[in-house]
């Protein structure tokens, strides 16, 4: 075995699995395609709400290759109903989501039949066979249209489009004072009505699914984050015994929330290798992502801020609108809800009320998308600090600094009731500010507003804060949830002094082979390369409850290390019984084990050799050198940051250039730098992504019109500007590693940082608000709509100046 005298822990190494990856020298569930394998084809509803009145699939049948085609009135009774694991509140609206629709159709994209062919060209080619008759029903698409009376609904059997009403008041809490007084003395008040829009998770790979039943296991390869949720669901939801399935998630490329799902194609691969007795495979088209997989956001965020004329928060009241959809997926109504404890964000707020209704649309189900509810607060909080400061005359920086809970006041209990505990907003902003030269950029500002410059430049500015390790099973089962949130993981050190890593999180991208290969090299001395890490199998790694809410180093990291120390402890005994000594006399460093006060030792390989023969244990101890740890944190971790973006915007195209982007992040103790850059640079695209490119569209009749990526845009990197990074570190508390967790600081972080800098540019002419996406169209729009009105924005401080809706000094 090799010792390793360089710490692993912050060292900045390649990441282990890129070769296999970049090269394309994996197996992609694509990829897999067991002997004797039928391939699926899924006919999709053109058509948003209808009844079905008949399926003709006869033609269909007589295709050649052919091996079967299947409705939903052929499934009824076996194909069970896709499952929601979040009841967010006792009289929740929770409809039966087939995974083939029986009798009616909810959105356009909602899988009708299947075919079972010998290729997957020849199981297409039926699908044009089959001929359906549609009985037109009306479309609901507004999520204010589907709650007034009268309204078509969505499940006519449920009789409202209402899934939920979940609020949280601080007074009612204990947390706090009344929302309402506080907006009734408020003496500054504003109210501003926010839409998020509808996203459409574009991971890499597309969503892919192979059932072989024809083993004692029925096993299921499938591009998904959740391998060990999916195999409890479909156990659940189909009857089949749990030890009786098998569930294997390969490499996947990417899911950002879009593959945290128990999925149709899942349900109707199972239930069709079962019914087959042959191996079945689906793999989709981007296409069919776009309309059928479930997309993200989409909320309408009315807010109510209450402030004194020193610009100190009193009160907040947030009010939402949250768009389920036709169908209720995994978590779909507890996302919106995981936003109501960041609504406070970094600030200092006496008082907080927060709303969520869940409405039915005739829409593509939502579900979560990085950040999942995160962003969407973050967004809102950040938009309206910079709203007050607009009201109340004053740079949108110092009214920040006026609410922020300072650096010694940690840990500190929230008006929304999470501890945070610990943090360094004051640290991180300096820092920011300095990299992006505040004050020379403010200078340039109002020296352009003074010469009516038509590219006018804005500065905005996120201080935001979230909760990761999405974990604590104590608080998650107070919120209705219906799993828990731990981690599992076991440590193998073999004969030969090599390690196993088994961990029950499964990657898409994230890094963990190489993160857990380091955090085990030097908690037990081995070299990084003498760790191999094993996850994504339901049979090899048994236990765990898988990936997503940047949970995976602050849980499954810990539990890691626990299974570690439990090793060392194991051998520890071994090691005194080897040595003639007292257990108490043994010392471990950096893989080897030695008495205190004498040279004498052995190392860790040389322990875990004795262990496998079991020649000479101590009595009591067991064979071999394996250790198993299950960690549940008592909180969640709370990254934070300061991220600053200067933009360019042309007055009379209405283009917007990213010029400058700085971010400094606080993410605990880092692991892997080069890791940690990767995820910030990658959320970063995703949140300006929002900002500024992506928005799924449906027309009148509930048709998705950005249903190919020619019309969905996902901007590449010539689309994006060179970022400026850095971070802070302050440890968390809640964990031994002090992490806190990266995965989505830069999503959540940097869309407000834009739209801020956005409106920052077009706030003399009277424009206070642009619907995002900010397209040349809508940035124009909202330029010419202040013309037209008249409007001018009022006089902002700090020397930051006006100009009239012509564009002059004034």
């Amino acid at each position: 075995m090799t010792s390793v005298a360089e710490p692993e822990l912050g060292r900045a190494r390649k990441r282990k699995e890129d070769a296999r990856l970049i090269t394309g020298r994996t197996r992609w569930t694509d990829n897999i395609t067991p002997t004797g394998t039928l391939h699926l084809a899924v006919l999709r509803s053109p058509v948003a709400h209808a009844r079905i009145r008949s399926v003709d699939t006869d033609a269909a049948r007589r295709m050649p290759g052919v091996a079967a085609v299947f409705t939903g009135r052929d499934l009824a009774d076996e194909q069970g109903s896709l499952p929601c694991a979040w009841p967010v509140t006792e009289d929740m609206k929770a409809p039966a989501a087939p995974p083939l629709a029986v009798d009616e159709v909810r959105f356009a994209g909602e899988a009708v039949a299947v075919v079972a062919a010998r290729s997957a060209a020849e199981a297409r080619d039926a699908l044009d066979t089959i001929d359906v008759d549609y009985d037109d029903l009306p479309v609901v698409l507004d999520m204010e249209a589907a709650l007034q009376a009268g309204s078509p609904l969505v499940h006519e059997d449920l009789g409202t489009n209402r899934n939920a009403t979940w609020t949280f008041d601080s007074a009612a809490a204990g947390t706090g004072g009344d929302v309402e007084d506080a907006l009734r003395g408020a003496e500054v008040r504003v109210e501003r009505t926010f839409r998020q829009q509808r996203l459409i998770p574009a991971f890499m790979e597309p969503r892919s699914v192979v059932v072989d039943p024809t083993g004692e296991q029925i096993t299921m390869w499938s591009a998904t984050q959740v391998p060990h949720i999916l195999r409890l669901m479909l156990a659940m939801s189909l009857g089949v015994p749990e030890h009786k399935i098998r569930v294997i998630a390969p490499d996947v490329g990417g899911g950002f929330g879009g593959k945290l799902q128990v999925t149709p194609e899942e349900f109707i691969a199972f239930v069709l290798a079962r019914k087959l007795g042959k191996p079945v495979k689906w793999t989709e088209t981007r296409s069919e992502a776009m309309v059928s997989a479930h997309h993200g956001r989409d909320q309408v965020q009315k807010l109510s801020m209450a402030a004194d004329r020193d610009g100190r928060i009193t009160g907040l009241k947030v009010e939402l609108l949250a768009d389920m959809g036709a169908y209720l997926r995994l978590v779909t109504p507890g996302v919106p809800i995981l936003g109501a404890f960041m609504y406070n964000a970094i600030y200092k707020i006496p008082a907080y009320h927060f709303s969520c209704t869940n409405v039915f649309t005739n829409k593509t189900p939502t579900d979560a998308y990085r950040g999942a509810g995160r962003p969407e607060a973050t967004f809102a909080i950040e938009r309206m600090m910079d709203e007050l400061a607009a009201e109340l005359g004053m740079d949108p920086m110092e009214v920040r600094r006026r609410n922020w809970i300072a650096h010694d006041e940690f840990p500190y209990d929230t008006v929304a009731g999470l501890t945070y505990d610990s943090g360094n907003y004051e640290a991180a902003t300096d820092k920011a500010v300095e990299l992006f030269g505040y004050d020379a950029l403010r200078a340039e500002q109002e020296e352009r507003r003074r010469r009516g410059d038509p590219v006018q430049l804005g500065i905005g500015i996120s201080t935001f804060t979230e909760m990761c390790g999405l974990a604590p099973s104590r608080v998650l089962g107070s919120l209705s949830y219906g799993a828990g949130g731990w981690e599992h993981a076991a440590i193998r050190v073999l004969p030969t002094g090599k390690v196993e890593v088994v961990t029950g999180t499964s990657p898409h991208g994230q890094g963990h082979e190489t993160a857990w290969s380091q955090i085990v090299a030097d908690r037990l001395g081995v070299a990084f390369e003498d760790v191999e890490v094993l996850h994504g199998d339901t049979q090899v790694s048994p236990k765990g409850l898988d990936t997503y809410g940047s949970r995976s180093l602050a849980v499954g990291g810990m539990a890691v290390v626990q299974a570690a120390d439990k090793v060392v402890e194991k051998a520890k005994k071994i090691a005194a019984h080897m040595l003639e000594c007292s257990e108490d006399d043994v010392e471990f460093t950096a893989g080897r084990f030695g008495v205190r006060g004498t040279d004498r030792g052995t190392a860790l390989g040389e322990v875990a050799l004795a262990a496998f023969a079991a020649h000479d244990l101590p009595d009591g101890v067991e064979p071999n050198l394996d250790a198993e740890a299950t960690f549940d944190p008592e909180n969640f971790s709370f990254p934070h940051g300061t991220h600053l973006c200067a933009t360019e915007v042309d007055t009379e195209t209405g283009q917007v250039k990213i010029r400058e982007y700085v971010c400094v992040d606080d993410i605990g103790a880092v692991i892997n730098p080069l890791i940690v850059e990767g995820q910030v640079h990658g959320g970063l695209a995703q949140g300006i992504a929002q900002a500024l490119f992506e928005e799924a569209v449906h027309d009148e009749t509930g048709t998705l019109t950005t249903a190919t990526l020619a019309d969905y845009l996902v901007p590449s990197a010539a689309d994006l500007p060179e970022f400026t990074t850095d971070r802070t570190e302050t440890r968390a508390t809640s964990n031994a590693l002090g992490v806190k967790g990266v995965g989505e600081a830069g999503t959540i972080a940097s869309t407000p940082a834009v739209v801020n800098a956005v409106v920052d540019a077009l706030r003399p002419m009277g424009v206070s608000d642009v619907e995002m996406p900010c397209s040349p169209q809508r940035v124009w729009r909202a330029i010419t709509g202040a013309r037209a009105s008249g409007a001018t924005a009022p006089e902002a401080g700090g020397g930051l100046g006006s100009m009239n809706p012509q564009g002059g000094v004034r």
